[in-house]
């Protein structure tokens, strides 16, 4: 035997879709009900746990066995279920074939993978498959009619049953079916042991400070309480949660038709001269809806018994570029911290102290929101060591392009943004400096880098918050044209992007420019094909069944397929300056991979990562200029692109 497929069927009373995988299997009703397994090309067959049925030992010695390569579909579920199941299986003898389909371009999911790929469908099926799990893994609610019983099984229904047994079986059907035809498009090695080492990290967690927890979600529940009975008194209305109530009291106050009750538009009211009541009611609004709270909520409940919180991370989460994705608490858009007093702060969370809070920060909601980052902190003797990548993408762009001028400026003083406006507006550097009316231009440079990379215009810098930075709309297209000006190979590299996935996909001929190679790959049996694009690490991005149609503006551009903004399957157009952004991030993602590699090697611990920063549950004696002397080490397959980290250690997770 040599590879084993395998799909299980699972029950527990927690909820996966809310707490995820680890909390769910850590409950303690947990219990593997079905297994089903495909052994080489071999019938697939299935073991019944609950009827007594005991897997063969040829299979619990496959399982362990280093020789047999264990394939699933979302393998860390089965891996981490059969581990907690008492069948001990090790992780660097998995594959994921989810892993591989985003690798290749295909969405994420058993079904809509397979649809994606080509392979027949039975909704009907696929509908009775999600009524049998809800039926068999999920607590009912105990009636007189079920005898007051808190699960279904097999005996209350034995012809469902059979059906369940036949659902799993079907899975690793469909499952094995996939990783036949991802087989013509391997995954490197390398990528398989970053899954691997992703699904040891999310297995580990991070540790969360329960009792800054409790005085958070204590205090927000007071705070809310407390906004709303002033709502009430203010607006007189029964529900003033109520957008149609709300709407209408609103538009008695102020003449104004209320289109919604988004963030935007709130805050574009507060700008408005409005009867005070007015305002209060909107600042109330804002405070009563701000989301990032909720994030509290969702660490109670993933958080597992002791304290840590498994599975924030989704390898491979953004199909386009490879990076990772959050999970759970959703680590990547956390809300910055701009308090001073942390410290402070945060031991009067822990105290509950409501009134102490508003009357230090006014604002009890957004100091609640500032402070979710700190509710994350080391494990017992530990520290963090936290260490970003400074301006990756800015100086992976200008290596990738040659823009010269910008890589003398990373390897040297670093000053990117009043390089860049000394370059746009032909000023001395030396004079972008505090206190010189040139240092105005400064802003300029700084929104320019980061909004105009990917051949983005006035929409891009206001989009990036050029308005709020006190610019207006007047300036910005001078903005654009200078800012491309000044780094003509980076305006070059667009249109080599271009042209050259646009001849690869006409040609089915090879093209290269420097450091990229452009392929049209495909298999003649299952009928496949892929524009690829090979990035230095040697790692491809995939683009499924390209072609080329004429854009907006009239020229030819290619199309492929993908999960479009209505999350359906669906041909997405392209451009220079997308691709060019795709190539980017997924360069700045391999260097982050590199740096986790580098780290694992030196036997530490990331608990997580976001965007191009690790976070590492560190003993003592690690320093943060270790980690950020790995971050700047040369990268083989990257010569001459200069990187760099900044950082900090400290007791709890914060933005520095």
């Amino acid at each position: 035997m040599r590879n084993l497929s395998i799909d299980i069927e699972t029950k527990s009373g927690v909820d996966i879709g809310k707490a995820g995988l680890y909390k769910y299997a850590q409950s303690p009703d947990f219990e593997i009900l079905l297994f089903a397994y495909k052994a080489d090309e071999n019938e697939v067959k299935i073991v019944d746990l609950t009827q007594g049925e005991q897997i063969p030992d040829e299979i619990l010695n496959a399982l362990q066995s280093p020789g047999v390569v264990k394939h699933a579909y979302n393998a860390a579920f089965e891996w981490y279920c059969l581990n907690r199941a008492g069948y001990v299986t090790p992780i660097g003898q998995w594959r994921c074939t989810m892993a591989h389909g985003l690798y290749c371009g295909y969405p994420a999911g058993l079904e809509r993978a397979g649809e994606a790929i080509g392979l027949p469908q039975d909704k009907r099926k696929l509908t009775i498959g999600k009524a049998l799990v809800k039926y068999f893994c999920v607590p009912c609610k105990p009636t007189r009619t079920n005898g007051g019983r808190s699960w279904n099984l097999p005996r209350h229904a034995p012809e469902k049953w059979e059906l369940f047994k036949e659902y799993c079986v079907r899975d690793v059907v469909t499952e094995s079916s996939i990783l036949k035809r991802l087989s013509f498009f391997p995954m490197p090695m390398d990528e398989e042991r970053l899954w691997q080492m992703d699904v040891l990290m999310n297995a580990f967690g991070v540790r969360v400070d329960t009792k800054m927890l409790e005085g958070a979600l204590f205090i927000n529940a007071v705070c809310e309480q407390q906004l709303t009975e002033e709502a009430v008194s203010l607006t007189s209305l029964v529900n003033p949660n109520s957008e149609k109530q709300l709407s209408a009291w609103l538009y008695e106050r102020t003449g104004d038709e209320v289109p919604d009750m988004q963030k935007a538009t709130i805050s574009e009211m507060l700008k408005r001269d409005y009867p005070e009541e007015v305002h209060r009611m909107l600042e109330i609004r804002q405070q009563l809806k701000k989301t990032s709270i909720e994030k509290y909520t969702a660490m109670e409940i993933s958080k597992c018994q002791d304290d840590r919180i498994r599975g924030v991370t989704q390898f491979y989460g953004a199909g386009r570029t490879g990076r990772w994705a959050g999970r759970m608490v959703q680590m990547q858009n956390l809300p910055r911290n701009y308090i001073k007093t942390l410290d402070y702060a945060r031991e009067t969370v822990k105290k509950k102290n409501y009134n102490g809070l508003k009357l230090l920060y006014g604002n009890v909601k957004d100091t609640l929101s500032q402070l979710i980052r700190t509710t994350f902190i080391p494990s017992d003797g530990n520290k963090f060591v936290v260490a970003d990548f400074s301006a990756i993408e800015a100086r992976v762009i200008a290596w990738l392009a040659g823009e010269q001028w910008v890589n003398d400026v990373f390897a040297t003083h670093g000053k990117i943004y009043e390089a860049t406006a000394s370059q746009m507006f032909h000023v001395p550097i030396e004079k972008i400096v505090k206190g010189n009316p040139e240092y105005s231009l400064r802003q300029k440079g700084k929104v320019a880098t980061l909004a105009l990379g990917y051949q983005g215009s006035t929409a891009a810098l206001i989009q990036m918050g050029a308005l709020d930075m006190g610019l207006s709309e007047d300036e910005l297209p001078d903005i654009v044209q200078r800012w491309r000006d000044a780094n003509p190979r980076i305006r070059d590299l667009w249109w080599k992007v271009q042209q050259a996935s646009v001849n690869c996909v006409q040609t089915a001929q090879p093209q290269a420019i420097p450091h990229l190679l452009f392929a049209l790959e495909g298999d003649l049996v299952y009928g496949q094909s892929f524009l690829t694009v090979q990035l230095p690490s040697g790692r491809k991005l995939f683009y499924p069944k390209p072609f080329i149609s004429d854009d907006r503006f009239g020229r030819s551009t290619v199309y492929y397929y993908g999960l479009g903004k209505s999350k359906k399957w669906e041909a997405i157009g392209s451009y220079g300056g997308k691709m060019t952004e795709n190539i980017v991030q997924a360069i700045a993602r391999d260097c982050l991979a590199e740096l986790l590699k580098r780290i694992h090697a030196k036997n530490l611990q990331v608990v997580f990562h976001v965007h191009d920063e690790v976070i590492i549950d560190a003993p003592k004696h690690v320093t943060v200029d270790e980690i950020c002397t790995l971050m700047a080490e040369p990268i083989p397959w990257a010569p001459g692109l200069v990187l760099k980290g900044a950082g900090f250690e400290g007791d709890y997770y914060m933005k520095d």
